[in-house]
């Protein structure tokens, strides 16, 4: 997971580029940056955000920096912005996404005659590996065109050089990129967001959002198209069900209202009589909401986020540290609990050992009398190949379930896909048995492409299909 955030003002744009950057610090926790060009040059700094917020590690650093134009990043992949010297120039890069063949493209790299400088984790900077493969390239836009066509994965990227910041979004459109605009006669610009969520409290509006492909230059002087977005589109659905933030918007498809579609969706195919609804905090919650309100069953808290300390327990690479912020950040509120028939809706399963060790634990603990859990997608079948949504297949869920059911891990699991078989069945009551819940229920694919409200062919539903 990762974030991007690029500003071009008539000013300083330091203070946008910090609070523009904060407001993707949900999509990571390893580490972050900022870059700024002015006409002293370009000035970068990163930090790691995996023992703090961004904001309490680069409050100082953006007091002091100065620029037009800047660019930020929050990453759990590699340290950036880059600066690098080029055919082209010196540029700044950030760029997010996955790159499944980065070993192969970084030895060809290397018998072509280029040199990595930048090592994370013992490894090759993805970002550096992708400012090499942009240095093919007859210039930074055909560069990135070549990048994106010898990527296997997804990146989205931006290029920040003396005239502006180049934005591409990766090249199926997977992922976001989209365009503000602030028309003030003296500090006008424009910004490009992972989240456009993150534009009205810095002042600014949407003005587009970028195509798959779609290429553009912001600039202190306005927005140049370099390169139109390609015909075929493949939107990843983790976006509405969990990634995205909820005031944020994908394809106009509002992420908050595609996940109360999807409560309803469930509640509209459930039977089971409860106390009242929850939500896992934060990405429960608009489910829940969405099924309360079509079930007409109470909505409340049995368990609340200590928001102030703890982010997401998904997104850390170490099961020692998602495991960690799992326990610490969700607290019980017995009194809600205690002799309860609860209605628990996540917005999905992924290796179940965080809902299974902390949240259900905790319920259990505090005496719930039945926990019904409703996951808000099919189940998670296929490691994620375009971006850092699941990570190995031997830790999903259903996974382990089927190598219980079957005595080995198998390849053809396409009886599992089914909803009406009875392999899916013997699945899911594995998976309940092993959660230890009243019952499971997870909402089908049909009905989770109704409620994000995209058409199918439009949407990336590789984690559920094993197919684009």
């Amino acid at each position: 997971m990762g974030g991007l955030f690029g500003v071009a003002t008539k000013v300083n744009c330091s203070k946008t580029l910090f609070y523009g950057t904060d407001y993707h610090s949900h999509l990571g926790t390893e580490s972050a940056g900022m870059a700024v060009f002015s006409h002293k040059g370009f000035y970068n700094t990163i930090h790691s955000i995996s023992q703090a917020q961004f904001k309490s590690r680069f409050v100082d650093d953006y007091k002091e920096m100065t620029g037009n134009m800047g660019i930020g990043a929050i990453d759990d992949d590699s340290l950036q912005p880059l600066i690098i010297r080029s055919k082209f120039g010196t540029f700044a890069i950030a760029a997010t996404g996955l790159i499944n063949n980065k070993n192969i493209l970084a030895k060809k790299l290397l018998q072509e005659g280029f040199s990595f400088n930048e090592m994370t984790g013992g490894g090759i900077n993805t970002v550096e590996l992708v400012a090499r493969l942009i240095n093919k390239g007859e210039s930074i836009v055909d560069g990135i065109e070549i990048a994106q066509d010898l990527i296997e994965g997804s990146i989205c990227i931006l290029i920040m050089t003396p005239e502006g910041v180049y934005a591409a979004r990766d090249k199926y459109g997977r992922f976001p990129l989209s365009i503000g605009v602030n028309d003030g006669p003296d500090s006008g610009g424009l910004v490009v967001a992972t989240e456009l969520s993150s534009f009205p409290n810095i002042g600014y509006d949407l003005l587009k959002s970028l195509g798959p492909g779609e290429i553009v230059m912001l600039s202190p002087s306005g927005l140049k198209n370099q390169k139109p977005e390609n015909k075929v589109k493949h939107v990843c659905a983790f976006l509405w069900i969990y990634t995205g933030y909820p005031a944020s918007a994908y394809e106009g498809i509002c992420v908050e209202s595609a996940r109360e579609r999807c409560g309803k969706a469930i509640a509209r195919n459930d039977q089971v009589e409860a106390d009242f609804v929850a939500g896992v905090p934060d990405s429960g919650v608009g489910h829940a909401i969405g099924y309360a309100i079509q079930a007409g069953i109470p909505y409340r808290r049995p368990l609340v986020k200590y928001t102030p300390g703890y982010g997401r327990s998904y997104t850390p690479p170490s099961q020692d540290i998602r495991d960690l912020v799992a326990t610490m950040k969700l607290s019980a509120v017995k009194d809600i609990i205690q002799g309860s028939r609860m209605v628990i809706c996540d917005d999905s399963i992924v290796r179940g050992t965080q809902l299974k060790n902390f949240t259900i634990k905790k319920l259990w603990d505090n005496g719930a009398k039945e926990i019904h859990i409703r996951p808000a997608c099919p189940p998670l079948m296929f490691p994620c190949r375009y971006g850092a949504s699941t990570r190995s297949i031997t830790e999903l869920a259903c996974r382990r379930a089927i190598r219980a059911i079957e005595g080995e891990d198998i390849e053809d699991v396409s009886a599992y896909l089914n909803p009406d078989s009875e392999a899916y069945r013997k699945m899911i009551d594995w998976i309940r048995q092993d959660l230890n819940v009243t019952s499971l229920k997870y909402l089908n694919i049909d009905d989770m492409i109704e409620a994000i409200g995209l058409p199918e062919d439009q949407l990336c539903l590789y984690c559920w299909r094993g197919c684009d």
